[in-house]
């Protein structure tokens, strides 16, 4: 299941995600972590439960079986939330890293439980339209496997609604947090921190113009096309 120096290679990217997330002020604490996959292996790596962001060394980065969680690399207890990584990578195949905050912004929209809505381009540039919210988790779900349950409202959210991942990379967990990911780990953070921004525009745009409504449809392809897909033309070759 992989060589010890592909898990080397893995783990080092999530320690250095997991720092990265410290150092852009989206992870107080330890309130977030930030994994990626190696389906080739069939695992993911992911920080472990309370251990700080900005602390976050290869070694204490710990490998985890996508088929049934257990520990495959790594001493220590991977993060409480990895079942819920876990739901994810299983569900969307194109995503290779995920990001959980507690960011302030996105997490006020979350608590709200209100989607961010698309009120300009600098939100369109990197989804295709709200940041949505999932449903609250019931009293079973949440007496339950609940870290795994999470993981199913957000697939399930995704699947009812047939949206593509890469194209709303994030969604909004009512009551708790957001959840971003992107195709790798290093894209991961940078959606987190799209997200933040995009939350704290929008409640500005809302404190400006209380009865403000999203952009066009055609502004929302334009902005977000131009960025992502094969006809995407902004930056280098």
């Amino acid at each position: 299941m992989g060589s010890a120096r592909g898990f080397s290679e893995l783990r080092k990217a999530v320690a250095e995600a997991n720092r990265a997330l410290a150092r852009s002020g989206l992870v107080l604490m330890s309130f977030g972590n930030a994994s990626a996959v190696d389906r080739a292996s069939g695992v993911f790596a992911i920080k472990p439960s309370g251990l700080a962001c900005e602390s976050t060394t290869l070694d204490d980065v710990v490998v985890v079986s996508l088929a049934d969680g257990e520990t495959v690399e790594g001493e220590r207890r991977p993060s409480s939330d990895t079942p819920t990584h876990r739901v994810l990578y299983n569900t969307f195949p194109t995503v290779g890293g995920i990001v959980h905050t507690h960011s302030a912004l996105a997490t006020a929209w979350a608590q709200a439980g209100r989607p961010i809505p698309c009120f300009g381009t600098t939100h369109a540039d990197h989804f295709r339209g709200e940041v949505p919210v999932t449903r609250p988790l019931s009293v079973e779900e949440i007496g339950g496997d609940y870290e795994h349950n999470t993981g199913l409202v957000i697939a399930g959210y995704f699947e009812d609604n047939q949206l593509d991942p890469l194209a709303t990379p994030g969604a909004l967990v009512a009551s708790h947090g957001p959840f971003v990911w992107g195709e790798d780990a290093t894209s991961a953070v940078r959606n987190a921190e799209a997200v933040e921004l995009i939350a704290g525009l929008a409640m500005d745009t809302l404190a400006l113009s209380p009865d403000q409504r999203p952009i066009a449809d055609a502004l929302i392809e334009r902005h977000f096309s131009r960025k992502h897909g094969p006809d995407a033309y902004y930056g280098q070759r």
